[in-house]
């Protein structure tokens, strides 16, 4: 075979037919197993399926077995959702966790080992103490190079932040849009964590948590659980009638070095370009065509390289996308349309199946005040580490 990367595919459609969410929340008592039921539960009733129709379970999830000491959360969640004796696995890609669950169940009922899946990302982050946390966080990042030399992901996107100022001369002020619309976003979101406007002064006046990072440039650690259900076109017509479905047209994976230093340019996603290249093919769609990006804007600073990875934008313009209002729920590229990362808050290892129901949502035209008007083509990215392994996927609306 001379093409090392072939055209990849689906051998049949692949549907989302329903979506659960747990509220993002902080500091509570409800351990995984059962933020991960209640999501579950929550997509069943929405597809209008019963545990007894779903093939396999896949978990999306990061900290389990650092934060929570539980591991083998496949069968466990199965177990206590009706669904002992299934298939079922867990993925782990850090913060494309949840992302890597929905490719493992795209490839499962595309390729025709399961009519009906479930995916779940869950994570519980704010039960332990902060620097617990941002340890274990740590644990995405190259530990020989990075994570042994005290580097953190907070410092890490400093580095990246103060690289794209020098590098294209904005300010500070320049990334605010980013967190301002995802505040704006989330206040008709109510599951997203954060229910308070943000504004320009708010940006500014927000204190630095490692320079030049502000404290509104980053999300909030959060716990949360989401769930899809993923189908073929025959299992999705056989579920409930009238029940909106939404076709994945592409699911694709891109990587690069775990290390900003092996990276080729730090301020270059290569694997999120790659990612996005590969789904764009598989879809046959290409940039223009979208109609919103729920990007994994993790970092202001990730957000506009994001969207210059994906082909929004020109290297060094992400942030003057922003500026321009282009972002916005009736611009040329909304994303965060429901909060995001930023204000929904970011449970690692849900936040990629929370992008993914947010995109139904969108889709199916039942997002409320979030939504987008006249959205048939979504596009959903999540990323692992600070760009170490990258996830996409295209979304359409169904007839």
């Amino acid at each position: 075979m001379t093409d090392d990367h072939p055209r990849e595919g689906p051998v049949r459609d692949v549907y989302i037919a329903g979506i659960g969410q747990t509220a993002a929340t902080k500091g509570g008592e409800e351990r995984g197993r059962y933020l991960a039921r209640a999501a579950i539960e929550a997509a069943l009733r929405d597809a209008g399926a019963d545990p007894a129709d779903v093939g396999a379970l896949y978990i999306g999830n990061m900290m389990s077995g650092i934060l929570g000491r539980q591991q083998l959360l496949g069968p466990l969640v199965a177990d206590l959702t009706g669904m002992r004796g299934v298939e079922a696995l867990t993925a782990e890609g850090a913060c494309a966790s949840g992302a890597a669950a929905m490719r493992l169940a795209h490839l499962a009922v595309g390729g025709g080992a399961h009519d009906l899946v479930v995916v779940c990302g869950m994570e519980r982050m704010s039960h332990v103490p902060r620097d617990e946390t941002t340890c274990a966080l740590a644990t995405a990042a190259d530990w020989e190079l990075e994570g042994c030399a005290g580097e953190s992901f907070l410092s890490l996107n400093a580095q990246l932040m103060a690289l794209y100022m020098d590098r294209h001369g904005v300010e500070p002020v320049d990334f605010a849009p980013f967190a301002i619309a995802a505040h704006r976003n989330a206040l008709a979101n109510p599951h997203a964590l954060l229910h308070k406007p943000l504004d320009t002064d708010g940006y500014l006046s927000s204190r630095i948590v490692s320079d030049p990072v502000r404290l509104m440039d980053a999300p909030p650690i959060c716990d949360g659980a989401a769930a899809v259900v993923v189908c073929s076109e025959p299992a999705a017509r056989a579920l409930r009638p009238g029940a909106p479905r939404v076709r994945v047209r592409a699911s694709a994976v891109g990587t690069d070095s775990l290390a900003l230093a092996n990276r080729r340019d730090p301020l270059v996603l290569d694997g999120a370009r790659a990612s996005s290249a590969r789904a764009y093919e598989q879809a046959g769609v290409g940039p223009d065509d979208i109609d919103l990006f729920e990007l994994h804007d993790a970092y202001t600073v990730i957000s506009a390289l994001s969207l210059e990875a994906a082909g929004f934008a020109r290297p060094g313009e992400g942030t003057r996308l922003a500026a321009e209002g282009r972002i916005a729920p009736g611009g040329d590229v909304p994303i965060a349309t429901m909060g995001g990362l930023k204000a929904r808050g970011h449970p690692v290892g849900a936040t990629g199946v929370y992008q993914l129901a947010e995109a139904y949502l969108q889709l199916s035209e039942r997002a409320g005040g979030s939504q987008v008007p006249d959205a048939e083509l979504a596009m959903v990215q999540n990323i692992g580490g600070t760009g170490a392994m990258v996830v996409t996927h295209i979304l359409e609306r169904a007839a």
